[in-house]
C-alpha cells in the first residue's frame, strides 16, 4: 500500500523496492511478512515521498474490507460488532503483528484500544493511524454506516481537521490511548449481512493461516502469542509444550537456542500487559497484579520496579501528568 501511494506521486517504485531488497512478488500472500527494519525503512521512505504527517491516514483510507483477505471475508459475515471485534482480537495478527486489540466496557460505552507489541519508533504515528482507520473502515462497511463511532483518540500529535474528515467523527490527539468508543447498546445488534455458515468457514481458514504463521515464527514468538491469546491465566511450560505437541524439555532447549527462556518470555508479556493495563486506567493495581498471575501484590510491585525503575503507583502518576 505504501508503494501504491508512492507510485501515484510519480516515484519509480520498482527501483525503490529493489534498493530496499524487496521482491514484490514474494509478498503477494498476506501472511508473508518482511523484517522490521525493512518495513520501517519502507514507511519512512513513503513518508518522505508523500507527507509523513498524513501518510497513516492516506494508507488507512485505502485499506477497505476487501484488502484484508480471509479476515475481511470473516468480518463481512460476522453476526454482530462484538463478534467482529472478537475476530480482530484473535486474527489481527494475520494482517499485522505490530498491534494488539484490547476492549473495555464502561458507562454505556464499548472501548476498542490498540496497543503496540513493540516500540514503533519513528513510524508509530503512521502505523497506528493507518490501522485504526482500517478497522473503522471494516466496521463502517459491515454495519452499513451505522457503527456510530463516538470518538477516535491517539496518544500523539496530529491533524484533527484532516483526521475528522476521513474518520467522519470527532478525533482527539494527545490522549492516553489509541482507539475509539462505540455505544455499548449497539454492539450486540445483529448485522444485516451476517451469514453463520460463511463466518464459520472463514474462521476455519483464519485458524489454518494462524497455525501456518506460527510454524514460520521463532519459538519465543509462538510462545509469546500463545500467552497473549490466553484468557484464563498464562499456560505453564508443560501446557505450552503440549499445545505445540513437543515435550517441555524440547521447548526449553529450543528457547535456549534462541537466547531466551520460558520465564523470560513470560516476564516480557507481563511487563507489556502491566503497562497497557495501567495506562488504560480501567483496573486497580491489585486487579492488575491478579490478572498477571501474581499471588502477592508485593511481588508484582517488585517486578514492576525492576522493569520500569518505578513503583506501579509512581508510573501511573507520571503517566497521568
Amino acid at each position: 500500500m505504501n508503494d501504491s501511494i508512492a507510485e501515484d506521486l510519480g516515484v519509480p517504485t520498482a527501483a525503490w523496492l529493489e534498493h530496499l531488497g524487496i521482491n514484490p512478488d514474494k509478498f503477494v500472500k498476506p501472511q508473508i511478512t518482511m523484517p522490521w527494519l525493512t518495513f520501517r525503512q519502507l514507511v519512512l521512505d513513503a513518508g518522505r515521498f508523500s507527507n509523513y504527517k498524513t501518510l497513516g491516514l492516506m494508507v488507512g483510507e485505502r485499506l477497505l474490507i476487501n484488502t484484508h483477505g480471509i479476515v475481511g471475508y470473516a468480518a463481512l459475515s460476522s453476526g454482530s460488532v462484538r463478534q467482529l471485534v472478537d475476530l480482530l482480537q484473535h486474527y489481527l495478527v494475520l494482517r499485522t503483528d505490530l498491534l494488539t486489540v484490547g476492549t473495555s466496557e464502561r458507562d454505556g460505552e464499548f472501548r476498542l484500544d490498540f496497543f503496540e507489541n513493540r516500540p514503533l519508533e519513528d513510524v508509530r504515528r503512521s502505523i497506528i493511524e493507518a490501522t485504526v482507520l482500517a478497522i473503522r473502515n471494516v466496521l463502517d462497511f459491515t454495519t452499513m454506516g451505522t457503527s456510530e463511532i463516538r470518538e477516535v483518540t491517539f496518544p500523539f500529535d496530529g491533524d484533527e481537521r484532516l483526521a475528522e474528515s476521513v474518520f467522519r467523527c470527532p478525533v482527539a490527539y494527545n490522549r492516553d490511548l489509541a482507539g475509539f468508543t462505540l455505544p455499548l447498546a449497539a454492539i450486540d445488534t445483529p448485522l444485516k449481512m451476517t451469514n453463520k455458515i460463511s463466518f464459520q468457514e472463514a474462521l476455519k481458514v483464519c485458524q489454518q493461516e494462524l497455525d501456518q504463521l506460527s510454524t514460520e515464527q521463532t519459538w519465543s514468538a509462538r510462545v509469546r502469542r500463545l500467552m497473549l491469546q490466553s484468557r484464563h491465566g498464562f499456560p505453564s511450560l508443560e501446557m505450552t509444550a503440549r499445545r505445540f505437541h513437543i515435550t517441555p524439555r524440547t521447548l526449553h532447549r529450543r528457547l535456549v537456542d534462541e537466547g531466551t527462556s520460558y520465564r523470560a518470555v513470560l516476564e516480557g508479556v507481563r511487563h507489556q500487559l502491566a503497562i497497557q493495563y495501567l495506562e488504560s486506567g480501567q483496573m486497580s493495581i491489585q486487579e492488575i497484579s491478579f490478572a498477571l498471575g501474581y499471588s502477592d501484590i508485593a511481588n508484582f510491585r517488585k517486578a514492576f520496579k525492576r522493569w520500569e525503575m518505578l513503583a506501579p503507583s509512581e508510573y501511573l502518576n507520571a503517566h497521568r501528568q
